[in-house]
């Protein structure tokens, strides 16, 4: 169940230096993009929980991105 809309990940793509981009790749983008964000989300709303709020904050994604790296 795609969200992100194509046209947006194509703009992306370009706009880092992709001249072209397949219908394939940018099918495989939008699934691993979305895959990322819910990993990234579900990491977040645990620090989130922890901190005693239910709002994620900008400090939650920072920290939850941190740690896939």
């Amino acid at each position: 169940m795609a969200e992100l809309p194509s046209a947006a990940v194509i703009r992306i793509a370009k706009a880092i230096g992709a001249e072209r981009v397949g219908s394939d790749a940018v099918k495989v983008m939008v699934e691993k993009a979305e895959e990322y964000i819910g990993q990234l989300t579900k990491e977040a709303t645990k620090l989130a929980t922890h901190a005693g709020r239910k709002t994620l904050k900008e400090e939650d994604i920072d920290l939850a991105a941190q740690s896939f790296k």
